[in-house]
């Protein structure tokens, strides 16, 4: 028992600044930062131990205030005293990868993949979970196996961070209908569209109740907290992006 058990991330609200600058390194791996200045503060120390006896830990992201996702198993794949940080691998395949292909581009977008798909798209879901309480914006529909974190601008954009002002709560359905240009939002008022040709259409009740009725109806669930809801620049550029279909 000497060595640590898990590490924690606090949470910090939007606009704020994280006590600690924990980033991905050039690698792709997630990097995190020591605690405070002295590498052999107790708290680093037991993570040192981890790295050299390789055992996992565990890792709670603070997601809201109180509330934690818990990323695990995590492994300490290396030690930068010089920069005062630590190199987590989160996921088996990352443990086994050498600093030899660090500067492939192909490692290191195989790498920042991983990382994406372990921590930051984990804790995005979450966070848009939290803030529009398990509801599809489009529908309100409560299920929560059902609904999915939609991006409103891709994550591989510049513009596409998972966070919670680029995410929008959807069900499975409207989720792929807004990925595919059958829906849009207008920005300004924040009601639903749905394109021409499927207005058009004619079939079963689910494109009739399920996208057709929608049209024109705003959006049936917002968050509360005004900084987590739906950023409007990021949603006219998909606006934009739905016309154009």
């Amino acid at each position: 028992m000497d060595a640590a058990l898990a590490i924690r991330t606090t949470f910090t609200p939007p606009g704020q600044v994280p006590p600690y600058a924990d980033s991905v390194g050039p690698d792709g791996l997630q990097r995190y930062k020591y605690r405070g200045s002295d590498p052999n503060h107790p708290e680093n120390v037991a993570l040192r131990r981890a790295f050299s006896s390789k055992l996992p830990i565990m890792w709670f992201v603070g997601v809201a205030s109180g509330s934690f996702e818990p990323i695990y198993p995590v492994w300490v794949v290396g030690d930068a005293p010089q920069e005062l940080e630590f190199t987590l691998a989160l996921d088996h395949a990352q443990r086994h990868f050498g600093d030899a292909g660090a500067a492939d581009p192909d490692y290191r977008m195989y790498m920042e993949r991983l990382t994406k798909v372990r921590l930051h798209q984990r804790v995005f879901r979450t966070q848009v979970m939290l803030a529009y309480e398990s509801r599809c914006a489009v529908c309100n529909l409560g299920h929560s196996q059902l609904l999915d974190a939609a991006h409103i601008i891709a994550d591989g954009h510049p513009d596409g961070e998972p966070v919670v002002p680029n995410g929008l709560a959807m069900c499975k359905i409207h989720h792929a209908a807004f990925d595919s240009k059958i829906l849009g939002i207008r920005p300004d008022t924040l009601t639903l569209h749905i394109r021409q040709d499927i207005l058009d259409e004619v079939d079963g009740p689910m494109l009739r109740h399920g996208l057709q009725d929608m049209h024109d109806r705003p959006l049936m669930k917002l968050p509360r907290s005004r900084s987590a809801r739906p950023d409007l620049a990021r949603l006219q550029t998909r606006y934009g992006e739905f016309l154009s279909a």
